[in-house]
């Protein structure tokens, strides 16, 4: 199995783990009420968190160029942008699909000798990281 093959088929633990991680970037009463709160009108920022991390997901499985998910990325730094973020925590919840994957599937991806492809994945994620920047700044 490959490790896009791994990352489809498990595609709803890893977008979980790393929706809960974007959102303990939160305060404590803003991450629950993200959590709890699935109206996209009465939360839009976790709307709209949980909608694009998963378009870039899915872009990153697809090998869609980092240029084209500029719109996804776009759509979440221009939240955090403008809550009590540094630059680096605005757009540093890119970096946690890599903490989201190796939680989630790190005995397969060991196992089935997917590091390599692994390590091919985090550059594009770390490509997408520095296009980020870009959009923040």
């Amino acid at each position: 199995m490959s490790l896009k093959d791994l990352l489809a088929k498990n595609k709803a633990a890893v977008l979980g783990k790393w929706h809960a991680l974007v959102l303990d970037t939160y305060p404590a009463d803003s991450s629950a009420f993200f959590k709890k709160e699935k109206d996209r009108f009465l939360n839009p920022v976790g709307f709209t968190i949980a909608t694009e991390i998963e378009s870039l997901y899915d872009g990153l499985l697809q090998g869609t160029s980092c240029d084209q998910l500029s719109a996804s990325l776009d759509s979440i730094i221009r939240i955090r942008a403008v809550q009590d973020f540094s630059p680096s925590k605005a757009i540093g919840f890119l970096l946690l699909l890599k903490k989201a994957i190796r939680d989630e599937l790190w005995s397969p991806i060991k196992d089935g000798r997917l590091l390599e492809e692994l390590l091919d994945f985090e550059s594009r994620l770390d490509e997408l990281a520095l296009l980020a920047t870009d959009i923040y700044v």
